[in-house]
């Protein structure tokens, strides 16, 4: 049943209409898939993941992204993969349910609707977490979803 809340699709940050990175998320993860060049191995890559920022590149070289967080995440948790030419950098949210509108400050957050359809999944998911023994994936709500962080583990949040 949670497999049904996960994310089913990803987003995608395009520049100059070239896709940079995909993105999707969870109540307590963001995920960033980037495609590196077909040969490029773990070794050389540079990935530095801090609390509010993040850097990807390959070694001797300048960065391909070197960019601000939208949130905080935990580093001791956050960590990156790579596997058939894509890289995967898993972020641990701080701030558990929080839906980010974009992995980036200023690199095109969600237009409306899809940021209401984010936080609709998140809030699913969240209710699914809360109560295994139901399925939520058909829930529906009525008007505008809340953020899933608001009283995540009964404290509130802003």
């Amino acid at each position: 049943m949670g497999d049904q809340l996960a994310p089913t699709s990803r987003h995608a940050f395009e520049h100059e209409g070239r896709v940079v990175y995909e993105w999707d998320q969870t109540l307590e993860e963001v995920n960033v898939y980037v495609s590196v060049p077909p040969g490029v191995r773990a070794g050389a890559l540079d990935v530095s993941i801090k609390p509010s920022d993040v850097s990807i590149g390959i070694k001797g070289n300048p960065p391909y992204l070197a960019h601000d967080l939208s949130f905080p995440v935990k580093t001791e948790e956050s960590f990156w993969t790579l596997a058939s030419s894509e890289l995967h950098v898993q972020l641990q949210k701080r701030e558990r349910g929080k839906s980010w509108p974009c992995v980036f400050v200023g690199h095109g957050e969600l237009d409306a609707l899809a940021a209401q359809k984010e936080k609709q999944r998140l809030m699913k998911e969240r209710f699914q977490m809360e109560h295994p023994g139901f399925d939520f994936s058909g829930a529906e709500f009525n008007g505008e979803a809340p953020d899933a962080a608001t009283f995540m583990d009964g404290v509130p949040h802003k």
